[in-house]
């Protein structure tokens, strides 16, 4: 019985000791619970304020000429110096005499086709005197003012079909033609320029003999400078081709201003791109060279009612985040037209709008957001 009461009395004592915690437990009031207020984040933001917005257009391009020319020799013989030294980097003026090859073999056949063409002419003269006067003192004063030093005349014209067997059966067509055969082949032993330019290579000098063929050099127009300027498909409907356009370099100092020429009608399938020519005003010519990487702004048409935007401030190009009653909202946004570090978005915004510049990540709709404008006033009446 002692050994019972031992063990039972121990166990009452824990039982006990065990009731009496829970009902001071029971007894005890629970602390309050802590509440977390949520802190706006700041945030750099704008107010949105819609006007009109040139779409400038930024490309880039080399300058080329317009207009380059290959020399190459249709005729045989030794070429002879022009006027000016041909070699490179040579200037000109237009009708300068470049070149000439050796011309004195045709220059004598040309004379002797001459001789027959009068003889023949002098031979039908006196037969149209007889049968035709009225017709005979045109021809004598073409016969008169025919010389071997210039240039034959153009034949005068006759609506009588005997006058015309007559000068037939002399062969005063016949040799005429072969006379102005000769003189074209004479004018392909002279080289006169087309423009004022510059020579960029010579393949021959003067004493070489050229063949048919033969290539000779290459010139440059001056007059005629362009740059072709790869512009994004989408952009194109934006340029306005009345409007100048503005040329700089990384490599020279200054401005220089030009004018589009033509938008081509095809697009490049790698970069989707359309190219447009653009030429550089005469008197800029002196300052720049032929190769030189250009700058163009291109003037575009104004977008009405829009908004100018860091690209880092919308997202897929597709939507914008607001700040609405001091809450985090977004919603879409149209983008008219592109720049490389700014969107033109010309819907989804309204004046007033406050729109968060920020990169943001990590956030949700309803966060309290607080914005960091440059005019507390307006940013506190927008939030």
């Amino acid at each position: 019985m002692k050994k019972i009461y031992i063990i039972l009395v121990p166990v009452a004592i824990l039982i006990a000791g065990f009731i009496m915690m829970r009902v001071l437990l029971g007894s005890r009031e629970a602390p309050p619970k802590r509440t977390v207020t949520q802190q706006p984040r700041v945030v750099g933001a704008k107010v949105a304020e819609l006007k009109d917005i040139p779409s400038n257009i930024i490309a880039y391009g080399r300058l080329a000429s317009a207009q380059p020319v290959t020399l190459t020799s249709e005729v045989s013989g030794t070429i002879m110096s022009g006027s000016v030294r041909f070699q490179p980097a040579q200037s000109f003026r237009k009708g300068d005499l470049l070149l000439k090859i050796d011309d004195r073999q045709v220059v004598l056949d040309l004379n002797s086709a001459k001789s027959d063409f009068l003889n023949a002419l002098a031979s039908v003269l006196p037969e149209l005197k007889v049968d035709f006067p009225e017709e005979y003192q045109r021809w004598q004063d073409y016969f008169n003012r025919s010389s071997f030093e210039k240039k034959i005349e153009r034949l005068p014209d006759t609506e009588n079909q005997k006058v015309k067997l007559f000068l037939t059966r002399f062969n005063v067509y016949k040799l005429y033609f072969a006379v102005r055969n000769l003189e074209i082949l004479l004018e392909k032993h002279y080289f006169y320029a087309p423009f004022d330019g510059s020579i960029v290579s010579t393949e021959l000098r003067a004493g070489s003999n050229a063949r048919v063929g033969t290539r000779l050099g290459e010139i440059l127009n001056l007059e005629n400078m362009e740059i072709e300027l790869p512009i994004p498909a989408i952009d194109i409907q934006w340029i306005d081709e009345k409007q100048p356009v503005v040329f700089t370099s990384s490599e020279l100092q200054g401005s220089w201003k030009g004018r589009i020429n033509r938008i081509g009608k095809s697009i490049d399938t790698q970069s989707q791109t359309v190219p447009v020519y653009a030429s550089v005003e005469r008197s800029a010519m002196k300052d720049l060279y032929i190769g030189i990487f250009l700058k163009a702004e291109i003037p575009g048409t104004v977008i009405g009612n829009a908004l100018m935007m860091p690209r880092s401030a919308i997202y897929e190009k597709g939507f914008a985040y607001f700040i609405n009653g001091g809450k985090l909202a977004y919603k879409p946004v149209q983008i008219a037209f592109e720049n490389p570090d700014t969107y033109i978005i010309n819907n989804g915004v309204q004046d007033g709008d406050t729109l968060i510049t920020d990169v943001l990540q990590g956030v949700a709709p309803g966060m309290l957001m607080t914005a960091d404008i440059d005019d507390p006033e307006e940013g506190a009446n927008n939030e």
